[in-house]
């Protein structure tokens, strides 16, 4: 059965530099923004705060629920996947807008919503799936093959003892079905070389990548960014245009966004390296130290087929 928290006040989203995104979308009365992943609407309050209307996007139902019950003014709330926003846009009528956020990655309702299976310290079932719909993480460990289960430890969640936890979850699985989050998570340690991995615990790797897999999270980021682009308005008589601001989580999503701006000859990176949060926002929001804040804006046509000031940065 669909789990549905029975109060959603207490899982507001905090949002992830905050001074930082409306510095970048510099919302205003008359502009149009979309966040394409509005989640617990964070990020949204803040940008109609200062006048700005709001389209948000989101595929989870729980958030949609969540954001219509706020009844925010200026704001309207479509269902879907951000990969899909030119087309989301385009059936209200909508072409071009003047700002585009994307916060990838799980928010953070959703990992505090236990029942939700993002999670590797609380018993629930193991879903992992945004939208409710589709493949869930208990499908994957209890149907793919070790190859398979080994390659998506490695590639989404770059697990370099994915083989071996890959034929740890097999081996279980055979005993009795992987169903809930602790089983995967007591699997996992018991795999792990020494039972721990350093610094961090040895599931977290592993609950990222199956959660990355079964959302398809780096494919939509992909085909996000291009749709975002194609909604963006261009550059005006001052030169310029629409501004994308991308906040990613992972190495995995920070490199497919940095390179895939570097390579965008209509689009203009304004900082060189991806903003973080200041130490005072590590303090008081945890889940703020990982973030990484890139920022583009819509210009004239640049030439993107010679080196530039970003491969420093490819070195770094």
């Amino acid at each position: 059965m669909t789990h549905i928290p029975a109060d959603p006040a207490p899982l507001l989203h905090l949002p992830v530099l905050p001074a930082e995104v409306l510095d970048a979308l510099q919302p205003a009365p008359g502009k149009l923004i979309v966040d394409g992943t509005l989640g617990g609407a964070g990020h949204t309050r803040l940008l109609l705060e200062r006048g700005a209307h709001v389209i948000g996007i989101d595929q989870d139902p729980f958030a949609l629920e969540r954001a219509r019950a706020m009844n925010l003014p200026g704001l309207r709330v479509l269902e879907g996947n951000f990969r899909e926003m030119n087309t989301l846009l385009n059936s209200i009528g909508v072409t071009q807008v003047d700002g585009v956020l994307l916060d990838i990655g799980v928010s953070s309702f959703q990992l505090d919503d236990a029942q939700r299976g993002f999670s590797y310290h609380t018993e629930a079932p193991l879903d992992m799936r945004m939208s409710q719909s589709g493949e869930s993480a208990a499908d994957v460990v209890n149907t793919l093959s070790a190859e398979d289960i080994a390659s998506i430890l490695y590639e989404f969640g770059e697990e370099r003892h994915s083989r071996r936890l890959a034929r740890g979850i097999v081996a279980a699985r055979d005993q009795e079905p992987i169903l809930t989050t602790t089983r995967l998570a007591e699997v996992i340690k018991r795999s792990y070389p020494g039972g721990h991995a350093r610094g961090i615990h040895p599931a977290r790797r592993s609950f990222q990548a199956l959660r990355i897999y079964v959302n398809d999270e780096l494919g939509a980021l992909r085909e996000g960014l291009n749709a975002a682009l194609s909604v963006l308005a261009p550059a005006g008589p001052d030169g310029q245009g629409g501004r994308l601001a991308v906040i990613s989580f992972h190495s995995l999503e920070d490199r497919i966004v940095k390179r895939w701006m570097k390579t965008q000859a209509t689009l203009t990176p304004l900082h060189k390296r991806p903003l973080e949060a200041s130490d005072e926002e590590q303090a008081s929001n945890p889940r703020a130290r990982s973030a990484k804040l890139r920022v583009a804006e819509v210009r004239p046509p640049r030439d993107v087929s010679g080196p530039s000031d970003w491969d420093d940065e490819e070195r770094s």
